[in-house]
């Protein structure tokens, strides 16, 4: 037999290294098998209920990091409310409806021009169905865990039902109306659009000044004077038919190069300067009250441009006179309204102008600009053309520019019960307070929801139109069509007749021959997923409304949140959700937004198959996602070498317990050595740390907590002592035992407290463990509590931690001045104050060992303290080098090192454990 044999050398089968790409899948498919989802479900029956509502993501394409830092923030909330004590089911959800998908048809080669509409329809959910089952797969291999059999998906007929009644619920309240106004178009969709489909990007565009010669000055201006105008849309003056001014402002009557002009008084210096005038003179001053009803001269039409006042005229920039195209604006549109102007908007769905814009007949918009201003310049009306940078709304889908254009559309009446939502909006829970100022703004500055879309692939509006272009959506048409929905889908919209989709018998008097058309629009897709709230939470019996919980990225303040809320109010009267959470974007180093255009782009599925997925998990859990996060591989990396040393510090303590039976061997608090009830402390502290870490959802506190533990507590301290007790003491050693069963329970509740975080690796460790739930996702985060004389306990260890710094500090003194090289080569000496001595007697510890050190020494309070000592505040300390021999079996340098016979190389402690244990051996002599 070997000395070697005599050490309680810890063996475990935890490997070192995860092999987290191939064992998470092996590990996902236990899980399925033994419906671990259903079966913790079936534990927290009866418990209360936490249910966190999915806000649906696009069905279209593999997912990204964003959806990854979603998905895993959403399960490790479920995983820890799972385990504290709440029934918290998790139903994912998709989003499919939209243009997106019309668009990966396009490219697919599918031409909806040549099939019907419900064949068409078809195509599309088939193409939806493929997305939704591929990302259903990537989040999945995520190890998020859920109802991924039964999701909740927009296009599902159940689904379209529900939204349909929330549609007839708000007709019945009177919310939803028809109206010719000017909104968000886009062009390259030919579609309209909300404003949370709208993003901002710079674009350089011309700046005009133009000139409108007045004709009808009420005797209050010549007729050789001209209203100048500033625009940085030129292609809207066909569209002109007045001139806005504030009728509290002063504007000047002047003279300029040889020309008459009016401009706001407060901005003449400036549009002097940017329109170039060398000679100006003020003639006279006219507030703009008295030009109310005034008219001008079109620059290149024969029409009149009316002159009237307006609150939304400003002097931030421009003359304080405004262009005013209520066809294409909505300040525009209400002034006009005011003054019964028309709505004219000679531009067509393509963006191309009508016959309405004589000499622009077909052409497009944008292109339109300098021929507008070439036109200008012919008829003397341009006076100064420049270009300039800006922030212009484009389309979020095609990224192409959008523009103002009156169209017939649906609306949902926003001001009708806007003060409603507004007081909802304060009653929920912000879990970021700013997120409620920002919703709040929005509802309060929005105008009327366009619910309308021109496009083929979504819900139909359940309208039908008599004979006389009536509008009919009453409560029994509308109930019965969502009826005719559920049960056979959407299709049957453009499949059948009108009057085949009407209740039987049906009539009305703008009908006298029975004749009905449906409305050819569909729903925008904000009104989909808005509906979730009546189609999910309402209808599923494992659901509650209002959602204690949602979490999506911040850009749904203008998206889910705003259209969720709304819809809810207004049929419900309360918020669909008690509580918001939301995340930044992800970002590259540089601070750009990550794009598959840009190369910047880092995909989940590729880091799992490189990394793993708990990999994944633990950035998630580490990063502030409360505003925008940047990440590269080189982040991914110091996660991954992050949760290496977290493995490795369980593999030790799973080392160091296989010989440990927690109900044979453990030791009751109370009959711990000091140190290890320290440690239990720690451990406990932890405990509370995490488990309100993740009440509030604050994954970087629980991420740092556990990291620190393992890296501060354990393996620079405890751990780092352990060995001279776990390896060298007896089996059955008392003060072995107490820190094995340290060891264990910090194992168990680490074991627990990761499991949100990393399941499948918390699973691995759990199967080596001696509990009784077969998984650790079956079983409950640990509780935490206050021990009996804890705080005097802390103070004194609070005090030691002091004492070991010092002496860790006067170790590198020495091993830098060759003194000595491993710290068990060292003598210490201690010369403490009357303080620290009292500290040493009360901590009732072997301060040698925990300090790692071959021989510690307390000196008097009253003694001589030597030169060479290191002098720190109450206490002085001295290194020498350790006299005596190295022990062959605990290596600490020892002067009775050979006292025992046929030990020789063995100090007498470890020849004492030996002699004991090992009788016949000693009696047989050791092997070199």
């Amino acid at each position: 037999m070997k000395i070697k044999e005599t050490l309680q050398l810890g063996k475990t089968g935890f490997p070192m290294r995860g092999n987290l790409p191939v064992n998470e899948e092996k590990s996902l498919k236990e899980w399925e098998e033994q419906a671990i989802y259903e079966r913790r479900q079936k534990l927290n029956e009866g418990k209360p209920s936490f249910v966190l509502h999915d806000g649906p993501p696009y069905a279209n394409g593999n997912i990204h990091l964003g959806h990854a830092l979603n998905k895993i923030s959403k399960d490790i909330i479920i995983r820890s409310k799972s385990m504290s004590g709440f029934r918290a089911p998790y139903v994912p959800g998709w989003d499919t409806h939209g243009l997106p998908i019309e668009q990966a048809l396009t490219k697919k080669g599918i031409k909806r021009k040549e099939m019907s509409r419900a064949d068409y329809l078809r195509k599309c959910e088939e193409y939806a169905m493929e997305q939704v089952n591929t990302q259903r797969e990537d989040f999945k291999r995520l190890e998020v865990a859920g109802e991924w059999d039964n999701p909740y998906i927009t296009l599902q007929k159940e689904y379209v039902a529900e939204q349909i009644r929330v549609f007839g619920k708000m007709a019945e309240k009177g919310y939803i109306y028809k109206g010719l106004k000017p909104i968000y178009w886009s062009p390259s969709s030919e579609s309209s659009l909300a404003e949370a489909e709208i993003e901002y990007q710079d674009v350089k565009s011309a700046s005009i000044f133009v000139a409108f010669q007045v004709k009808d000055g009420k005797g209050l201006l010549d007729n050789d004077t001209s209203f100048i105008i500033w625009t940085t849309t030129p292609w809207t003056l066909p569209a002109n038919l007045g001139i806005s001014v504030n009728s509290e402002y002063i504007y000047n009557v002047i003279e300029a190069d040889g020309r008459k002009f009016v401009v706001a008084k407060e901005l003449l210096e400036k549009v002097t300067e940017q329109i170039g005038w060398e000679d100006v003179t003020v003639l006279s001053e006219i507030k703009g009250a008295d030009m109310e009803l005034m008219t001008a001269q079109h620059p290149f039409y024969d029409r009149d441009s009316l002159v009237m006042v307006g609150e939304h005229v400003t002097l931030e920039a421009g003359t304080g006179l405004v262009h005013t195209a209520p066809g294409h604006g909505d300040d525009d549109y209400q002034v006009g309204k005011k003054y019964n102007l028309d709505i004219l908007s000679p531009v067509d769905s393509r963006g191309c102008y009508t016959d309405e814009a004589p000499g622009f007949e077909g052409i497009f918009y944008d292109k339109a600009n300098p021929m507008v201003t070439e036109l200008l310049e012919e008829k003397g009306a341009l006076l100064k053309l420049d270009f300039f940078t800006h922030s212009y709304p484009h389309d979020w889908r095609t990224k192409k520019p959008v523009i103002y254009r009156a169209t017939a559309q649906w609306f949902a009446s926003i001001d009708k019960f806007r003060d409603n939502v507004l007081e909802e909006v304060q009653k929920v829970d912000w879990v970021l307070p700013w997120g409620e100022t920002r919703l709040y703004n929005m509802v309060r500055d929005r105008g009327d929801w366009v619910i309308s879309r021109q496009r083929a692939w979504g819900v139909p509006l359940p309208i039908f139109y008599a004979e006389n272009e009536e509008p009919i959506m009453t409560v029994e048409t509308i109930e019965h069509v969502a009826k005719i929905f559920e049960k056979e889908g959407i299709d049957v919209w453009y499949e059948r007749d009108a009057k085949e989709l009407l209740p039987e018998g049906f009539t009305h008097p703008g009908s006298p021959n029975g004749i009905f058309k449906t409305e050819t629009d569909i729903m925008d897709v904000w009104f989909d997923s808005g509906s979730s709230h009546q189609a999910v939470l309402k209808q599923r019996d494992n659901l509650t409304f209002p959602a204690d919980l949602v979490l999506e990225g911040s850009d749904q303040y203008r998206g889910w949140f705003n259209s969720s809320i709304t819809t809810s109010v207004a049929i419900n009267g309360v918020a669909p959700y008690k509580q918001v959470l939301s995340q930044g974007f992800i970002m590259d180093q540089k601070g750009r937004k990550q794009s598959k255009s840009l190369g910047n782009t880092i995909e989940p599925n590729k880091v799992i198959k490189q990394m793993g997925a708990d990999i994944i998990r633990l950035w998630v859990a580490s990063v502030d996602s409360e505003s925008d996060i940047k990440v590269d591989m080189d982040n991914l990396n110091q996660v991954s070498e992050v949760y290496r040393k977290i493995r490795n510090t369980m593999r030790f303590l799973l080392a160091n317990t296989n010989d440990f039976e927690p109900t044979s061997h453990g030791v009751a608090y109370e009959e711990l050595r000091s140190v290890d009830k320290y440690m239990m402390v720690r451990l406990n502290e932890l405990i509370e740390t995490v488990r309100k870490a993740y009440e509030v959802y604050s994954f970087p506190t629980a991420y740092k907590g556990i990291v620190n533990f393992c890296i501060t507590e354990l393996s620079a301290f405890y751990l780092d002592f352990a060995k001279d007790v776990v390896y060298i003491e007896a089996e059955d050693n008392y003060d072995r035992r107490c820190m094995q069963t340290v060891f264990y329970e910090t194992l168990v509740a680490m074991t627990k407290l990761l499991t949100p975080i990393v399941p499948h690796t918390a699973e691995e460790i759990w199967s080596y463990l001696k509990e009784e739930e077969e998984f650790v996702q079956l079983a409950e985060l640990p509780g935490y509590q206050e021990f009996a004389n804890q705080e005097e306990l802390m103070e004194q260890w609070s005090s030691f931690m002091e004492l070991r710094d010092n002496t860790l500090k006067a170790l590198e003194e020495a091993r830098n001045e060759k003194l000595i090289g491993k710290s068990f080569e060292a003598k210490v000496t201690l010369f403490p104050s009357e303080p620290i001595a009292t500290l040493i007697k009360a901590l009732d510890s072997n301060l040698g060992q925990l300090l790692i050190v071959s021989q510690f020494e307390v000196a008097d309070t009253t003694a001589m303290v030597p030169e060479k000592a290191l002098v720190f505040e109450g206490m002085s300390i001295l290194v020498e080098k350790a006299q005596g021999e190295v022990c062959s079996r605990c290596r600490a340098v020892k002067e009775d090192v050979g006292s025992h016979e046929k030990l020789e190389t063995l100090c007498d402690r470890c020849a004492t454990i030996v002699e004991t244990a090992y009788p016949e051996a000693v009696a047989e002599g050791f092997e070199s």
